[in-house]
């Protein structure tokens, strides 16, 4: 029986474009419940990108320790306060980058 993955991936997704310019980035994945979106990026190249994938799946547990809306209500705060690389749930994400689980 095959397993279904913890996780949905959606390439060139309109949303992560957006990110993509507002932090200056030529390529983007973003985290909203369990989705990934990916932009300029292809599907193989995020999944093989052990780093990257850690940090988006850090995303992923913190929408599920704190609730989708509360999650981002949160994580907006932490930005406007903090700026973007200070946001505590960034660092966090940075963080399980070196390490096996969020």
């Amino acid at each position: 029986m095959e397993q279904k993955a913890p996780y949905r991936i959606v390439t060139s997704s309109f949303l992560a474009k957006l990110a993509a310019l507002k932090l200056h980035s030529n390529r983007v994945a973003i985290v909203l419940g369990k989705t990934i979106y990916l932009y300029n990026t292809s599907k193989e190249e995020f999944l093989n990108d052990a780093k990257w994938l850690k940090h988006e799946l850090c995303h992923i547990a913190q929408f599920k320790q704190y609730g989708f809306f509360t999650f981002i209500i949160k994580y907006l705060w932490e930005s406007l306060w903090h700026g973007y690389y200070n946001n505590k749930y960034e660092v966090e994400a940075r963080k399980a980058e070196e390490e096996t689980l969020c």
